[in-house]
């Protein structure tokens, strides 16, 4: 069982001792809380007695509990969304990446047919531009006409 705190505390100027499990500091800066929150009830009616004020006070408490609790829902709402949305967005890069991948073995592929084809192109360029003897051939024949006329 955790060892309990006994601190004194002020609150509306009137002392008053509080036991609790949390440290001292804590309980000064509630207690701090609930003074600050009493005595902006008191300034704005200062006829109102004690107990009028205290109950006031925690009807006060209470509104701001409520509303954190809702803030802090709707911040949990928006973080649930947010990782909804980074769920979405990394399984979206995780299939562009995918793509990518696939897309970069397609380039390679092509860029080895290109240099393919670029042989292939050259090769029968080549066969253009050195035929076999070919000149041999036309002199020859050439040579034999003139040879005929003479």
């Amino acid at each position: 069982m955790a060892s309990k705190t006994k601190v004194e505390v002020k609150i509306n100027g009137k002392d008053y001792t509080v036991i609790g499990v949390e440290s001292e500091e804590y309980i000064q800066k509630v207690a701090l809380y609930i003074d600050k929150k009493m005595n902006e009830i008191t300034n704005l009616n200062n006829r109102l007695s004690t107990s009028m004020a205290a109950v006031l006070t925690a009807i006060n408490v209470a509104d701001d509990y409520f509303k954190t609790l809702e803030a802090l829902d709707n911040l949990r709402n928006q973080v649930q969304q947010y990782i909804q949305e980074l769920d979405e967005a990394t399984s979206e890069l995780e299939k562009y990446k995918k793509e990518n991948e696939e897309l970069k073995e397609t380039i390679q592929q092509l860029q080895i047919d290109l240099v393919r084809k670029e042989t292939e192109l050259r090769d029968f360029i080549n066969t253009f531009d050195n035929p076999p003897r070919e000149r041999d051939n036309t002199v020859k024949i050439d040579n034999a006409r003139k040879i005929r006329a003479k």
